[in-house]
């Protein structure tokens, strides 16, 4: 029961992104939240650091934050071990729209397959998933399992990390037209980098499947496969030709999402952390967790208000949608990034 329940939440992942397809660019209508801090660094110390950023208040708050954390004697100081700071990954360090990345990755793997099954050709479940009829696959989320079971099992771990490596290196967004690895937010990457510096310990807690970011998260933002909690696909140890292996298996063994990611920080991580980055509901409850601890704490949600440069959407959106969350950044004081106003770029140079 709990498989036919988790693979019915990547189906449910599955319909809403055919909707997204064609609505990626839902407003709202809150006011972003601010911070009055003043910046603890110098301003010629500042202006060095964060480039991409604008001198806005989501920018001093977040140096307010690690100065005030990293000043040693000061009552707001916390030791190197403690400083943990847990990352979303779609939407909050690349892009995430017209849909997740690794579900254009799974439709993909389940096209690429279809020539071995022709039975799927007359498939209403095949023909609305090539459609991208969002309608037409609600009904069909039956066979759509079924499909799904058979694109992404059978495989070991070496051939699905493979098979994510070869489609990293070929696919291309379907609007930017870039590929997927170049859609990371360089001013995510800039803060990536003066968090290292400042002694703190980077994770990523995505919605995602770790065996899915593990490949290329070191490549793209120098964060270690380690140091990735996601979703967790089933596996089962085997011996093939001869040669211990990991063999993938229809379903998934824990969702990383909404109230699963404090789970999974506590079980791979151990501590709670000081400071949390998100961009969507599904981020809520790892918000609540880190700003519940003891001392400094700091709260960041990415909010996608820039039609022009990437993507504009919040409450209404089918896949990301930034609702509760932003209502309870409001009553917290958490701080909330606007794309258009506080980056002053987003991508990284084409290479």
């Amino acid at each position: 029961m709990r498989s036919n329940r988790t693979l019915h939440w990547l189906a449910g992942l599955l319909v809403c992104a055919c909707v997204a397809l064609t609505a990626c660019a839902d407003h709202g209508s809150a006011t972003t939240g601010t911070a009055s801090a003043e910046p603890a660094l110098h301003a010629s110390q500042s202006s060095a650091v964060l480039p991409s950023w604008q001198d806005s208040a989501a920018r001093t708050a977040i140096l307010t934050f690690i100065a005030d954390v990293t000043r040693e004697g000061a009552s707001t100081y916390v030791p190197p071990e403690a400083r943990i700071a847990v990352f979303d990954n779609d939407g909050t360090l690349w892009s995430e729209q017209p849909m997740p990345f690794q579900l254009r990755f799974m439709i993909d793997q389940l096209k690429a397959v279809a020539p071995q099954h022709p039975e799927w050709k007359n498939d209403p479940a095949y023909q609305a998933l090539l459609a991208n009829d969002a309608a037409a696959l609600a009904k069909h989320r039956k066979a759509l399992l079924q499909m799904l079971a058979i694109a992404n099992s059978g495989m070991s771990t070496d051939e699905y990390d493979q098979s994510i490596r070869d489609w990293l290196a070929s696919a291309r967004h379907p609007k930017l037209q870039r590929p997927y690895t170049q859609l990371v937010y360089q001013p995510q990457l800039e803060l990536l980098d003066l968090l290292r510096s400042n002694g703190f310990q980077i994770w990523i807690v995505s919605g995602g499947t770790a065996e899915f970011m593990r490949v290329w998260v070191e490549k793209a933002y120098g964060i270690p496969p380690e140091r990735v909690v996601g979703t967790e696909e089933k596996l089962k140890y085997a011996i093939r030709d001869g040669k211990p292996a990991l063999m993938r298996e229809p379903g998934i063994d824990f969702v990383d999402d909404g109230p699963g990611k404090p789970v999974g920080i506590f079980r791979a991580i151990g501590r709670r952390p000081i400071m949390a980055v998100g961009n969507s509901d599904g981020d809520r409850e790892m918000l609540e967790y880190t700003t519940s601890g003891p001392g400094e704490t700091l709260a960041v949600l990415v909010h996608h208000d820039d039609s022009d440069r990437e993507f504009a959407y919040d409450r209404q959106s089918a896949l990301a949608r930034l609702d509760k969350a932003w209502d309870e950044a409001v009553a917290r004081k958490w701080i909330v990034v606007s794309m258009k106003d506080d980056w002053k770029t987003i991508y990284p140079a084409p290479k």
